[in-house]
């Protein structure tokens, strides 16, 4: 088996999780008073039960008689991806597994291996869109899966946040002699922070990199043109780089937009969210009765 072949079996596998129900951790039906704290702080689940998935999909992966024969997954805690597989397949395949709880504002996981990273395409981002199977109690059950190729993602936040002078991308320094735990491998995002007139004079020197010196490249050459920018002007580190929401990046977009327009109980996905953050006592209260069966006396919250 070649890697690619190992990539696309386990996505099949993977995908095949998709309206599963992982018996992890239980979430009890709620009263009305009761799930109103639910609405507001569920997402506080969402780290424990992401890793607990991710944990799972590895587990799942390695009871598929597909790979037995080649080795098996082995989780990386921490590391980088997060599964890789151990065996006789070269170059060994990789997944880098994010769990997404759709209810919060976005995706909040960040990607920010360079593109150097990938240049054998063989570690892939799968991406779990997860909720309680009765939205706000009950197990964690996977609504759908996204996966793709690390390499398109890299790419794809290089080129949807470079733009010199006024945003840089900057890829890591070599730091292959250092040990293991020192390497470093990730990019880093850095924002403009001068006035008007620096920043036409930093245009120029951009122009004057050709009609290419805006397309961004990890080679020494250009990151020693992006560098000295870096060091004659002002920039800050960007602290919202690399979130996957943001990177417009068309597989993660559409799966989005599906998860969104999944309907649970008669209403969408988006549509709970919205009722979750902006939807009256009585809205809110009218909506758990009928779709759920909840009852007791309601407890007034804040809606902001």
């Amino acid at each position: 088996m070649d890697t690619r072949k190992a990539i696309e079996i386990a996505s099949t596998h993977l995908r095949s999780l998709i309206g599963n129900v992982f018996d992890l951790i239980t979430i009890e039906k709620p009263t009305l008073s009761t799930s109103f704290f639910l609405v507001k702080s569920i997402s506080k689940l969402s780290p424990l039960i992401g890793n607990m998935i991710e944990m799972n999909a590895v587990e799942y992966l390695n009871n598929r008689s597909s790979f037995t024969k080649f080795g098996k997954w082995v989780r990386q805690d921490p590391g980088f991806p997060d599964a890789i597989f151990k065996g006789s397949i070269t170059p060994p395949p990789g997944l880098e597994i994010k769990a997404w709880f759709p209810l919060a504002t976005e995706i909040t996981a960040r990607f920010k291996d360079s593109q150097q990273h990938f240049l054998n395409d063989n570690t892939y981002v799968v991406l779990l869109a997860w909720l309680p199977e009765h939205l706000i109690y009950g197990k964690p059950r996977i609504y759908d899966a996204c996966i793709v190729s690390g390499r398109s993602v890299a790419e794809a936040r290089d080129v949807h946040y470079h733009n010199p002078p006024d945003y840089l991308v900057l890829e890591p320094e070599d730091t292959s002699k250092r040990t293991i735990n020192l390497q470093q491998t990730n990019t880093n995002g850095y924002k403009w922070q001068n006035g008007p007139k620096q920043l036409e004079e930093a245009k120029k020197i951009v122009e004057s990199w050709g009609s290419d010196g805006r397309q961004y490249r990890t080679t020494p050459k250009y990151q020693s043109s992006l560098r000295s920018l870096f060091s004659k002007y002002k920039y800050r580190l960007n602290t919202n780089y690399a979130k996957m929401d943001r990177m417009v990046h068309p597989g993660i977009e559409e799966f989005k937009s599906r998860v969104f327009s999944t309907v649970v109980h008669d209403k969408t996905i988006n549509d709970w969210g919205r009722l979750f953050i902006k939807g009256t006592d009585d809205e809110l209260q009218d909506a758990l009765r009928r779709h759920y069966r909840i009852k007791s006396a309601i407890v007034r919250r804040t809606v902001k």
